[in-house]
């Protein structure tokens, strides 16, 4: 008896004493690594863990710079900004030493939202020309691993992949083609942070506090079954809050399936904003730019002038956060599958994207948005609708005329309606409304519509009615 507890005691002092080594190790947060991509021209962190008081110094080319880990063991530097350039060495040193090779700097962007997202490019559009094409060792992307967990996390796991043919069936494709996009128009390293989960809601992916603090959304934080990927800030948790304060150019975001289908629809506005400044006020780096996928179309094509349900609602909700500053949508309303809730097109979902933070980001001269509705009048029994994003004028695209607007009058019932194009204009009417009071346009799941601009990017849906149906 006494010799087990001797052996049982021995035991215990000898794991405390490899804790307490282990704990003397300067360590990193698990996603810096081999090959990743730091941002260019703004103030880099970098961060980890020692003992408590060890002094820590972190190189990078011709820079250094010391810091000693506070009462808790954390530490953190900030290296000067930097040019695009590389590959360097990144060396942190304290009673041990760290490096990590292959580093560039370049644009950094986190890629994040549900299985649009996720959704790789092996399983997209043209895989086997894209495999032979992606010869890119400047593109390189980190696939955070998915973790939901009840209270914020310091750290998380992933590892940086230098796109190449063999590597890049792997990678989230709409963040690819996004990055190859920006990659190839600015002539530099890109580094993507591929942070996203199937059949996930916006609120798994936003702060407890960020929502506590809306009080609209204070009862959808019960609303989610415990333990599961849908529940409110567990993705957060585990996914986003130990990425901070890892330096960006901006963020993309691909979700709202999972809203529109089992959530409040009409609270999608409000969630989205409240996820977007949430990650803002974390990292501290400003209104950094985030970009966003409207909705695609799908299911069935459109019968009735007018189809609501919440995959139009949240369409709306996005189009409506665009009066948060610094944001962006791309329209996918011509790119969707009837049958498919994952369009295998994510070429363009990724292009658009890259225009949008081409033109609003790095200052490229270029149309970069669809047509966006302004304003309504009425004029001679018709309704005038004028558009924003126009670029070179206005077009109906394919054969035949403009399709997918209808019209009500005071009865708030909708026909179809006759619409043409005049100059930046579209005049909208029907022979069966004399007094035309309200206008919709590609209002249902999957519209019949066709209203580009001359950029051959499409319009989104609108109505210009604020009625419950």
């Amino acid at each position: 008896m006494r010799k087990n507890l001797l052996v049982n005691v021995v035991a215990v002092f000898l794991v405390a004493a490899w804790a307490a080594a282990a704990s003397a190790e300067v360590r990193l947060p698990g996603f810096f690594g081999q090959h990743m991509v730091l941002q260019r021209n703004v103030p880099v962190p970098v961060w980890g863990w020692a003992n408590p008081g060890e002094k820590v110094t972190v190189t990078l080319g011709d820079q250094s710079k010391t810091a000693a880990a506070d009462s808790a063991g954390k530490w953190a530097v900030k290296l000067d900004k930097l040019e695009a350039s590389g590959p360097y060495t990144l060396s942190v040193k304290g009673d041990n030493t760290i490096e990590i090779t292959d580093v560039l700097v370049g644009e950094v962007w986190l890629c994040s939202g549900q299985s649009n997202m996720v959704w790789p490019v092996e399983q997209s559009a043209n895989f086997p020309a894209e495999k032979a094409a992606a010869n890119h060792p400047q593109i390189r992307m980190i696939t955070v691993a998915q973790r939901a967990v009840e209270t914020p996390q310091d750290d998380c796991k992933g590892a940086w992949l230098v796109c190449s043919p063999q590597t890049v069936g792997g990678f989230s494709a709409t963040a690819y083609f996004f990055g190859r996009e920006l990659h190839t128009k600015l002539d530099m390293p890109v580094g993507l942070i591929n942070s996203s989960l199937g059949a996930t809601p916006v609120e798994a992916w936003t702060s407890l506090k960020a929502q506590q603090a809306v009080p609209k959304l204070k009862p959808l934080l019960d609303s989610r079954p415990e333990h599961s990927y849908q529940h409110p800030t567990v993705l957060y948790n585990g996914m986003i809050a130990p990425l901070v304060p890892y330096a960006l150019r901006g963020a993309i975001w691909y979700q709202g399936e999972a809203n529109a289908l089992i959530g409040n629809p009409s609270l999608y506005g409000l969630q989205l904003s409240t996820m977007i400044e949430n990650w803002r006020n974390d990292w501290a780096q400003g209104h950094f730019p985030f970009i966003y996928v409207q909705l695609p179309n799908w299911r069935a094509p459109q019968k009735d002038p007018v189809e609501t349900s919440g995959w139009v609602i949240v369409r709306e909700e996005m189009l409506r956060t665009l009066s948060l500053g610094d944001t962006g949508m791309v329209v996918t309303i011509d790119i969707g599958e009837a049958d498919d809730i994952h369009p295998k097109n994510k070429q363009d979902v990724g292009k658009r994207l890259a225009i949008f933070a081409l033109a609003t980001t790095y200052g490229k001269d270029m149309v970069y948005c669809g047509p966006l509705y302004k304003s309504m009048s009425k004029q001679d029994g018709k309704v005038v609708i004028r558009f924003d994003h126009v670029g070179d004028g206005l077009m109906a695209k394919g054969d035949g005329p403009l399709r997918g607007f209808a019209i009500a009058g005071k009865d708030k019932k909708f026909v179809w309606a006759e619409a043409k194009i005049e100059g930046d204009t579209v005049v909208i009417s029907s022979p069966e409304v004399k007094d035309p009071v309200a206008v919709r346009y590609a209002w249902a799941d999957n519209p019949n519509c066709n209203l580009y601009n001359s950029a051959d990017l499409p319009a989104s849906p609108f109505r210009t009615d604020d009625w419950a149906k």
